[in-house]
């Protein structure tokens, strides 16, 4: 590695000091082991019956005199050298998050001990990593290496990130996207559950292009035949040369006015226009939708004359063809004129959708559900409307709203009949705060995802670069989190909320690179740990791509053991 990073085991120095809340205080041995020691390192401490675990969280000058700082500045270069590492030192101060038994006898635990003054401090080794993360096979999976460990290897357990929602956040360019490929990718390739990408940016079917302007695969490429490409937009996929294997159709017949309460900051529907399209549903049903935009387009021949009242009584049960104009709807509903015709023009920009047809009968649901349960992965395209929050949300929104129902009744007949639940579903999902706000996360089908866990064989990926912006409640479910660089500080206490070492994780996070490192922590992992991601490139899809040694029926039988 080079005289410039530590080598495995290398001592860093010894245990002076600290606390198990706030951190242990390492005494470095040397001057050049400070310029080493990085904060993020994975260490090793040797206890006197156990071996303890932990990284570095951050690193402090320090002296044996308090009253160093006041003659320093005179102090002549022969004399500071002799100073330096005697008087004076550099204190590291590493986080303990696991303990084992020198023995080996038992797993790594939390650690919830301390070892004693002068205890060794090491760089940890490959070996250590291992014992910790585990190796690759069919339910780990290689995402990265430690810092200044680039032959060493921290390996994700899928089963275990299957199991709950999980989270990719980080800012613009931080390579969220290249991380949420690998995940995907691995989950694909051990085959512990299905993957359905609503794929806002077209980045995860066929190709994309990198930061630095190279086009790297997506899951159709490095998949084909176990992946389904669905798209709003045939002419983008045409363009691009990507093989479709569904056109989507929406029916307005599908548009609920829970939809419509996800999309009211963006049309700028007030909360009155909301509980309207409540009422517009209860009086018009799932022809609510349509019905209304074509009342509201007779509003030129408007039977709001002179002289002229519509009589309807409160109890009937008026048709469509009963309203000649949007006027006669303002009176039946008891609002303004003006606020039913500000709610129309709002209405008619989702209208103005290609993909939403009047009169269609949609084939878009029974064509997702055929092939997530036969096992087939679908990546969701939107092409020109992924420019589009608008679309991107009413779309994801309402098709996630009709396959968890379906995934809710396919668990409880699984349960009734006593067979096997279906394969576990994970949804991803991008500008995930837009779905998963304080102010609506309570009301979408994301949110009751992210609450409900795996009730029913259903989970979340949420990729996002706010994740201050996301429900403290819904956020405090996810499961595991890699987080790429955030500077924002809201961002920063809000991914750490209810963590251990909230103080200490926060200055981690706050020291990653703009590029391909993480902080990896949560369910799915032992301990937290800072990684360099690995290359999304030749050899991950050679490695990636590779046949797997098990055959279909025994993938069958592992999933049936871990999940029922």
């Amino acid at each position: 590695m080079g005289t410039q990073s530590l080598q495995d085991d290398e001592v860093l120095g010894q245990i002076v000091g600290g606390s198990l809340s706030r951190g242990l205080d390492v005494r470095l041995s040397s001057p050049g082991i400070a310029e080493k020691a990085k904060v993020g390192t994975f260490v090793t401490i040797q206890g006197r019956g156990h071996k303890f675990f932990g990284i570095i969280t951050d690193m402090a000058l320090d002296s044996v005199d308090a009253r160093f700082p006041s003659f320093a500045s005179s102090m002549e270069p022969s004399i500071s050298e002799i100073l330096v590492g005697t008087s004076t030192f550099v204190l590291a101060r590493v986080t303990p998050m696991l303990s084992v038994p020198i023995s080996g006898l038992t797993s790594p635990e939390p650690a919830k001990s301390l070892p004693t003054h002068f205890s060794i401090t090491r760089r940890a080794s490959n070996e250590d990593v291992q014992s910790i993360f585990g190796t690759e096979d069919d339910r780990h999976i290689w995402i990265g290496s430690p810092l200044d460990m680039e032959s060493t290897k921290v390996c994700l357990d899928l089963h275990e990130l299957v199991k709950r929602s999980n989270g990719v956040f980080g800012k613009s360019g931080s390579g969220k996207s290249f991380l949420t490929r690998i995940l995907l990718a691995g989950i694909l390739q051990r085959d512990v559950a299905t993957n359905l990408v609503f794929d806002m940016h077209n980045e995860y079917g066929w190709q994309a292009r990198s930061e630095n302007g190279y086009h790297v695969k997506g899951l159709k490429q490095l998949f084909n035949s176990k992946v389904s490409v669905f798209t709003l937009d045939p002419s983008s996929s045409e363009k691009r040369k990507v093989s479709v294997d569904h056109q989507v159709v929406i029916s307005p017949s599908e548009i609920l006015p829970d939809d419509i309460e996800l999309l009211a900051p963006l049309l700028g529907i007030t909360s009155f226009g909301v509980d309207l399209c409540h009422q517009l549903y209860k009086q018009f049903a799932d022809s609510w939708f349509s019905d209304f935009l074509e009342i509201g387009e007779q509003k030129g021949s408007s039977s709001h004359n002179e002289g002229y009242d519509l009589q309807i009584e409160e109890t009937s049960n008026p048709s469509k063809e009963t309203f000649s104009s949007i006027n006669d709807l303002a009176r039946f509903f008891r609002q303004s004129s003006s606020t039913m015709e500000a709610l129309y023009r709002r209405l008619q920009h989702l209208n103005s959708f290609d993909f939403v047809k009047k009169g269609s009968q949609s084939t878009t649901i029974k064509a997702l559900m055929e092939q997530l349960k036969s096992g087939r992965h679908v990546v969701f395209e939107f092409g020109k409307w992924g420019s589009d929050l608008t679309a991107y949300l009413l779309v994801a929104n309402l098709l996630t709203r009709k396959i968890h129902q379906e995934y809710k009744t396919l668990t409880e007949q699984a349960i009734y009949l006593q067979n096997a639940p279906p394969k576990p579903l994970v949804i991803t999902v991008e500008e995930a705060h837009r779905f998963l706000s304080k102010e609506i996360a309570g009301k979408t089908i994301f949110g009751t995802i992210a609450r409900e866990m795996r009730k029913y064989n259903v989970t979340l990926l949420v990729v996002d670069q706010r994740p201050s912006g996301i429900d403290d409640e819904v956020l405090s479910q996810i499961g595991t989190k890699i987080t790429c660089q955030l500077d924002n500080e809201r961002d920063l206490d809000a991914l750490l909320a209810g963590a251990a070492g909230t103080r200490e994780m926060k200055s981690v996070l706050s020291r990653l690179e703009s590029n391909q490192q993480a902080l990896l922590f949560g369910h799915a992992v032992p301990m937290p740990v800072v990684l360099r991601i690995r290359e999304y490139g030749t050899e991950f899809y050679d490695e990636i791509s590779s046949a797997s040694s098990k055959t279909t029926a025994e993938l069958e039988s592992d999933r049936r053991s871990l999940f029922g």
